[in-house]
């Protein structure tokens, strides 16, 4: 009833060709595909990340600058196409969401001073940037209160923590509680040698479980940052600050970053301290001269 129609030996000659041309091409485009995939996932972007302390009319130090210099340097990099990116971004670009701009860079301020609120916010509402403060817990407990509000040398309070995350450029991060000191021959919230790991672990970890439960009673909010206080680094520190919900860490040690889609990537972040002895230029000299030339 049905009958089979067959190729002849030249048809069949063709029709082999063409299925192998056609399997060559989509495997061309899988194999193109996956590299694409490969080579995105491994691109290093370039991050510098500047790292303030105080922002205020007094004589600039090695951890202070003028609000004119502060201007000065987002004004530069506003000019030469760099665009702040939040802590948030970079997390979520190292865990595959998201994107990052050609030039990122990443402002961050150190110890909690009130100026970063009233001197330095609106600095970078006028550039439309952003940045990460990083504050001492204890710090904000005892000192704020006692006397705030003083541009010079006050610490932000609770309620100046709150004003600064509502204004959605700012992030708060955990500079610890009460282990910005070198006292009793420990440096920072590194590691004694006279301590057992045990020892180590509960010490830090009551300090920065302190610092997030008051950030959360005070303020709704929980760090995702850490700042290392003097930049003293030890192994033992990091499965603590893991466990307590740490996504990025920073040091003191100066260098370029390079952002993969690794969320490995962000612990350990290098940072351009920047000195009010420096001009805007000789700064941004520094903190750029890793970097390949914008396309």
């Amino acid at each position: 009833m049905y009958k089979c129609f067959g190729l002849n030996r030249k048809a069949r000659r063709m029709y082999t060709a063409v299925l192998g041309l056609s399997l060559c091409t989509a495997l061309f485009f899988a194999v193109s595909g996956l590299l694409s995939v490969s080579a995105t996932r491994n691109r290093e972007i370039p991050l510098p990340v500047l790292m303030y302390h105080s922002v205020c009319e007094k004589e600039p130090s090695d951890y202070s600058v003028t609000p004119q210099q502060l201007d000065s340097d987002l004004a530069w990099l506003s000019s030469n196409d760099f665009t702040s990116v939040s802590a948030e971004q970079l997390i979520n670009y190292s865990n595959g969401n998201g994107s990052l701009p050609e030039r990122p860079v990443l402002i961050t301020f150190d110890d909690g001073f009130y100026n970063n609120l009233s001197l330095a916010l609106p600095l970078l509402e006028k550039y439309d940037m952003r940045a990460v403060v990083s504050i001492v817990g204890r710090y904000t407990d005892d000192y704020a209160p006692a006397d705030p509000h003083t541009d010079n040398y006050s610490y932000l309070t609770w309620a100046d923590i709150s004003e600064l995350t509502a204004s959605e450029r700012i992030e708060i991060g955990s500079h610890t509680y009460d282990m910005h000191s070198r006292t009793n021959g420990r440096q920072g919230c590194a590691k004694l040698p006279s301590e057992t790991d045990e020892e180590y672990i509960s010490v830090l970890r009551n300090d920065i479980e302190l610092l997030k439960t008051e950030l959360k009673l005070n303020c709704g909010i929980a760090p995702v940052v850490f700042a290392y206080p003097y930049g003293a680094l030890c192994r033992e520190s990091l499965p603590v600050l893991r466990e307590s919900g740490i996504l990025m860490t920073l040091t003191c040690r100066e260098g370029m970053n390079f952002i993969t889609r690794e969320p490995s990537c962000l612990y350990g972040i290098f940072r351009y301290n920047r000195s009010g002895l420096l001009s805007t230029a000789e700064y941004m000299e520094r903190i750029t001269k890793e970097l390949p030339e914008p396309q």
